[in-house]
């Protein structure tokens, strides 16, 4: 536990921090599931309109530094390629 006022001000908004962090990405990863599950299913239609938001999460994760922005972009590249594959 910390013992200065700083540290402990830290500590309570770096515990803030990781619940938010947490929540972006189990939104993310819960979003790619089920984008994978309907490529899976050769739904094509749903895939596009979630494709969208993967989109828009992955660019925010990026920008707040959850993710490397690279690994974002190539992450998103495939799933455009996967879901090329369909159509």
């Amino acid at each position: 536990m910390p013992r200065r006022k700083s540290g402990i001000v830290t500590a309570r908004a770096d515990k803030k921090k990781h619940a938010r962090n947490l929540k972006v990405k189990t939104e993310l990863k819960k979003s790619v599931k089920k984008f994978q599950a309907l490529i899976a299913a050769k739904n094509t239609k749903e895939a596009s309109a979630l494709l969208a938001k993967i989109y828009s999460l992955f660019d925010k994760a990026a920008k707040k530094g959850l993710v490397h922005p690279n690994t974002a972009n190539r992450k998103k590249s495939r799933f455009k390629k996967s879901l090329s594959k369909l159509s």
